[in-house]
């Protein structure tokens, strides 16, 4: 009698349906696929990278600090200034602080970038980068000095701050990185809260 008592309490509990997961299981990210994805990082990296620096190049050569020359009424319009500090000038006289950030954001996607297996986080971390090291170069190589180097800001918006090419890169890297954690997919392309879909998210 207690052997079918325990058969009887073992066969209840194996019909007692398993709790879904919330995360959906990851198919493995090919060799290929990954360094497809990492040349993407590097190359959207570099674009951004050498327009930035190139915008800046035409800014200090065509448009004079201290005068503003109007694109979209005053919403938008070129004005060129050297930034010691972040942006809306905030930790103005601290940029050796702010080159120790960016360095860090820096390594920071690098090394997140080989765990990568998602075409948007690709996209996310090339933006990144690439505004991340434009900002980047100017701290160490432009005046005053190394590490201490006055980022060239041109693109006004309005009156309420100064940006340039790298910064509209570093945020749309962030409204990026918004939208893929709100949709649940994680760096190497799984997908949670999606149980019922096979395999992982590339997108």
């Amino acid at each position: 009698m207690a052997d079918l008592s325990a058969m009887s309490i073992t066969s209840d509990a194996s019909s007692v349906p398993a709790e879904p997961t919330t995360q959906t299981p990851v198919t493995p990210v090919t060799p290929a696929r990954r360094r497809r994805l990492l040349i993407a990082v590097a190359v959207l990296a570099t674009v951004v990278l050498a327009v930035d620096q190139l915008t800046k190049v035409w800014a200090e050569g065509a448009l004079v600090g201290g005068e503003r020359t109007p694109l979209v009424g005053g919403l938008l319009g070129l004005s060129l200034i050297h930034n010691s500090g972040a942006a809306l000038s905030t930790v103005t006289g601290m940029t050796w602080l702010l080159t120790i950030v960016a360095t860090a954001v820096v390594v920071v996607v690098v090394r997140a970038a080989r765990r990568i297996g998602s075409t948007g986080w690709a996209v996310a971390l090339g933006l990144l980068l690439g505004g991340a090291l434009g900002n980047l170069v100017d701290r160490f190589f432009r005046e005053p000095g190394i590490a201490r180097g006055r980022v060239v800001d041109f693109i006004a918006y309005g009156n309420v701050f100064i940006g340039n090419v790298a910064d509209i890169a570093i945020v749309g890297a962030a409204g990026l990185i918004v939208i893929l954690a709100l949709r649940g997919i994680g760096l190497d392309g799984s997908r949670e809260g999606a149980p019922g879909e096979a395999g992982s998210d590339r997108a």
